[in-house]
């Protein structure tokens, strides 16, 4: 999958990493792909439901580490 942009978004504590993303977002055409890094447990259920809410799409899902890393498609 090509990705278009990468956020870090490690160190951040909720909302900072759903606040990056949607500015990171806003970035993009529709279609392209955003990469987030981030190390906030609880990003995994607010990135799901964020990108659902938005009409994105959640390809990626994984964790590296303490890394989690998502890679959603812009609506």
């Amino acid at each position: 999958m090509k990705v278009d942009k990468v956020l870090d978004a490690k160190g951040l504590a909720c909302p900072m990493p759903i606040v990056k993303t949607k500015q990171a977002m806003n970035e993009l055409e529709s279609g392209q792909v955003l990469e987030i890094h981030a190390t906030d447990k609880g990003a995994k259920n607010d990135l799901t439901a964020w990108a659902k809410s938005g009409g994105h799409e959640l390809l990626e899902y994984m964790e590296d580490g303490d890394v989690l890393k998502f890679q959603i498609k812009k609506g």
